[in-house]
């Protein structure tokens, strides 16, 4: 009689076949886990990469609850309560400078992640790692989740953050390229408002390009 073996990954085996020992195997690490990198980080961690850096000098405030995972903890570390909530996941609870970015060390990592808002640090990544480089683009001030698109960063329209970053990689002198992740929607406000079915997504479709690049490998 057939018997087979179920655990947590199951079905992830299912899919991905021998290609899922190189997920196994992966090493990652997210800058930024807030409404968009949080769902990424809970896609990448469910699906089998074992090896997660996060990167985050914020704590929960209660306008986060509105798209964060584990914000329900208000006043404690992101990275800390995202590091338990997902066992063996690493945490660096640091505030990202360019400089620091510059300092750091990512010979380990096959695919580095960007979803911070700070346009300094953005350029900074993308200028330092651009091959090993996925980056989320404007998530928040938008309701229509079909109007995400993944392109290279020199390809992408209407999203004024997208703008904003082609203009300071010009100055910058960068001459390489990457993926994003970014929406056609126009923004609806000029406020911070967000919602959670586009910013998580955004972050659901980071990871999909990160499994995508880590099978090609």
């Amino acid at each position: 009689m057939d018997t087979k073996i179920e655990d947590r990954f199951s079905r992830c085996r299912l899919l991905f076949g021998e290609d899922f020992a190189k997920i196994e195997a992966a090493k990652v690490i997210i800058f930024g886990v807030g409404g968009v990198g949080s769902f990424c980080l809970d896609a990448l961690y469910r699906t089998g990469v074992k090896d997660i850096t996060i990167v985050d000098s914020d704590v929960y405030e209660v306008t986060n609850q509105n798209r964060q995972i584990g914000s329900e903890n208000i006043g404690d570390s992101k990275v800390k309560v995202l590091s338990r909530i997902y066992n063996g996941v690493k945490p660096i609870e640091m505030l990202v400078t360019p400089k620091w970015i510059d300092e750091f060390n990512f010979d380990e990592f096959d695919v580095v992640i960007d979803a911070i808002d700070d346009v300094p640090c953005k350029v900074t990544l993308a200028n330092k790692v651009a091959n090993k480089l996925i980056s989320s683009m404007g998530g928040a001030k938008r309701v229509d989740p079909t109007k995400i698109k993944v392109a290279d960063i020199w390809k992408t329209n209407i999203d004024p953050f997208a703008r904003k970053i082609r203009y300071e990689l010009k100055k910058s002198g960068f001459k390489g390229k990457y993926l994003v992740v970014y929406s056609t929607e126009e923004p609806l406000t000029k406020g911070l408002g967000s919602f959670v079915g586009v910013t998580a997504s955004f972050g659901l479709t980071l990871s999909s390009l990160v499994i995508k690049r880590i099978l090609e490998k």
